[in-house]
């Protein structure tokens, strides 16, 4: 199993490896990330077992 990086939304690291593959070098899971926290839609808080 991957190691989980996102506990909001649940990507694992070779969901984003995958994620930088198919977009040649960018990642939309990592700009969605980014937006969302900026939004103040992140839940890392809560969710994640470090409240990081």
């Amino acid at each position: 199993m991957s190691n989980l990086i996102c506990y909001c939304f649940e990507y694992t690291e070779s969901d984003i490896r995958k994620d930088v593959y198919e977009n040649k070098g960018q990642s939309l899971i990592l700009e969605r990330i980014a937006l969302e926290k900026k939004k103040g839609t992140c839940r890392c808080s809560v969710k994640n077992p470090s409240g990081k």
